[in-house]
């Protein structure tokens, strides 16, 4: 918090800033404490025949975010369009034909939960420079054993590439 003013669930969101305070006070065994917090939340399972590399949720919380959006119609056809391409907003909901209000809603809960993630810019009709969104991931599977949601995630090459923490745990 006194180096750069953010508290723990920030520092998460901006994982670098916790990285480098805890390789100051840690050091290499940082790279530990890193794989031990996110342990808890998701597991890397990586395939040795194929490419594939799946992320096992392991926090419940997380994986009902996952349930919801595909429990929820329009959420499951805004991700259904934003899978294959990067699309504007309006685009998104055009393809879906959700009206624009709860639209709006809708494609900002899946952005601020991280399902959808900015991809590059396009212009719009007037010419404004806006903002492209496309999922994390290329496929989802969920099961459910003993009350417990089971979900694994193979994310996109892009995010699995560029995520600090996910290749920290990838090691």
């Amino acid at each position: 918090m006194e180096r750069h003013g953010v508290g723990v669930v920030q520092a998460i969101k901006d994982f670098y800033k916790l990285d480098s305070v805890l390789r100051e006070f840690f050091g290499a065994g940082a790279d530990g404490l890193e794989s031990k917090f996110v342990s808890n939340i998701i597991n890397l399972e990586q395939s040795k025949m194929s490419s594939d590399n799946w992320v096992i949720i392991q926090d419940q919380s997380l994986a009902k975010i996952f349930l919801e959006s595909f429990a929820d119609d329009d959420k499951k056809a805004i991700l259904e369009v934003a899978m294959d391409k990067s699309l504007i907003i309006s685009d998104i909901l055009n393809n879906c034909s959700i009206p624009q209000t709860s639209g709006y809603r809708k494609i900002n809960y899946l952005i601020e939960n991280g399902l959808l993630i900015s991809n590059g810019y396009a212009l719009s009709k007037d010419g404004k420079k806006v903002q492209k969104y496309q999922t994390i991931f290329n496929n989802v599977k969920m099961d459910i054993q003993k009350k417990t949601i089971v979900m694994k995630v193979q994310l996109k090459k892009n995010p699995l590439n560029e995520s600090t923490i996910l290749q920290i745990i990838q090691h």
